[in-house]
């Protein structure tokens, strides 16, 4: 089973969360349909998938989603458009 780090946004440079899940397509659905309207991600639309990155092990998906939090912008923005240079939505190709 694949664990995985993700970064959603609602624009290009725009509000970024970063969460992890054992199942990335059912949790960016829940995102983009603002499943919990109560959540950070729905307050802000957040709903553009910019990057992920996948895991073996739960704990080490886990601790790389802790680190990310911790980073500066500038640090997570460089991380996103190193995989996605024009912050394209990659929920389609999941």
């Amino acid at each position: 089973m694949k664990w995985y780090v993700y970064i959603i946004t609602n624009k290009k440079q725009g509000v970024l969360y970063i969460g992890f899940t054992k199942d990335l397509k059912r949790r960016i659905y829940q995102h983009k349909n603002k499943v919990h309207p109560t959540t950070f991600s729905a307050k802000y639309n957040l709903d553009k998938l910019v990057y992920f990155e996948s895991f073996e092990d739960e704990k080490e998906a886990r601790l790389k989603e802790k680190q990310m939090k911790k980073w500066n912008r500038g640090w997570k923005i460089e991380l996103i458009e190193k995989m996605n240079p024009h912050w394209m939505d990659l929920y389609k190709g999941i």
